[in-house]
């Protein structure tokens, strides 16, 4: 037997007849399922930069039953399968003319491949091709998007100089011997302790910049920060010398500590190269709730940075920010100097 309460019943008596169930309110929740199906879409579209941006050392390491494995596309003589130590001479450095380039060739050309792969995601997303795109900051970043691109890949203190830096650790023989053997394919757990490693001394670098004296503050990491409604292509926009010392400082001290092989390298490479420029980016990603709750590093956590100087040192993640109070959550800007919801 049905029981139907005195609530239920006034409830069912004052709602109008005929109105439940009707032609508008199935419309309307058409459309509330059609959005809802759009946003999912959109969100796992845009998520499938990440595979790509690692895309070159899962194709050349998975590959092999279709031929495109790193064995199937390489003669045996271009690279080796286990550790390499390099001899070094009187000074210190290998004769480049007997350390095998294909390693270098492929870390570069690794990151290169994702920067095409995260550039096009950004294009989209700029063109409101992959669902909804909304600004950080109230104020939108107006720009030709060819120009931005053009200087992005022209800055020094990025490319050219973390390639200057990859291309004479590697001839010279300076890497671990681990980093020149190919075999064992990636191994997730070096990456993701090179990306916190990475992270965490960046991070240290980062407040020194900061905390140490005004002197190297501005001679260092102050240009960077006239940027305090970045986009997307600032990221390596600043000094050499704030390069050298955020990133190429933390590489050295990665190496040496995460004995990593050429291709867990190669997916740590692309992978932190490519993040770096995506919390740069003018918009939010559609990935940044699962980030924020992992502790992982979202745009608007860094414009946080940019906006106030003096929070959220890290990048990639937020724990070392949690656990030296030095976070503050973009939500409690929301409404002041950013947009909300994001």
């Amino acid at each position: 037997m049905a029981i139907v309460t005195k609530a239920a019943s006034e409830e069912a008596a004052e709602k109008p007849i005929g109105k439940a169930g009707g032609p508008e309110e199935k419309i309307e929740e058409a459309d509330a399922l059609e959005g809802c199906s759009c946003s999912t879409v959109a969100t796992l579209a845009s998520s499938l930069v990440w595979p790509a941006i690692c895309c070159l050392p899962l194709v050349l390491t998975l590959g092999g039953p279709l031929g495109l494995g790193y064995q199937n596309v390489f003669p045996r003589a271009w690279y080796d399968e286990e550790p390499v130590e390099p001899v070094r001479g009187d000074y210190g450095v290998a004769d480049p003319r007997i350390v095998k380039p294909l390693g270098l060739i492929l870390g570069i050309l690794a990151v290169a491949v994702g920067q095409v792969f995260m550039l096009a995601y950004h294009l989209l997303r700029r063109s409101s091709l992959l669902g909804f795109t909304q600004n950080i900051q109230p104020e939108a970043r107006v720009y030709d998007y060819l120009q931005g691109l053009r200087s992005h890949l022209s800055q020094p203190e990025g490319f050219a100089l973390i390639g200057s830096y990859l291309a004479g650790t590697w001839m010279l023989g300076w890497m671990p011997s681990s980093y020149y053997s190919f075999a064992g394919g990636i191994n997730w757990v070096h990456v993701a302790a090179q990306l916190l490693l990475q992270d965490f001394f960046q991070y240290a670098m980062h407040m020194g910049e900061h905390k140490i004296s005004a002197w190297i503050y501005r001679h260092s990491h102050k240009p960077h920060h006239r940027f305090t409604n970045p986009k997307l292509f600032d990221a390596f926009d600043g000094s050499l010398a704030d390069t050298s010392a955020m990133i190429v400082v933390p590489f050295i001290l990665v190496a040496r500590l995460v004995h990593a092989n050429v291709w867990s390298y190669m997916a740590f490479g692309s992978l932190y190269a490519n993040w770096l420029v995506l919390i740069h980016s003018e918009f939010a990603h559609p990935w940044d709730p699962v980030f924020r709750r992992l502790g992982f590093g979202t745009a608007a956590d860094h414009h946080v940075h940019h906006r106030l100087f003096v929070f959220n040192y890290g990048h990639l993640f937020m724990y070392w920010d949690r656990v030296l109070g030095t976070y503050k959550s973009p939500s409690e800007l929301a409404g002041k100097y950013f947009n909300k919801d994001v």
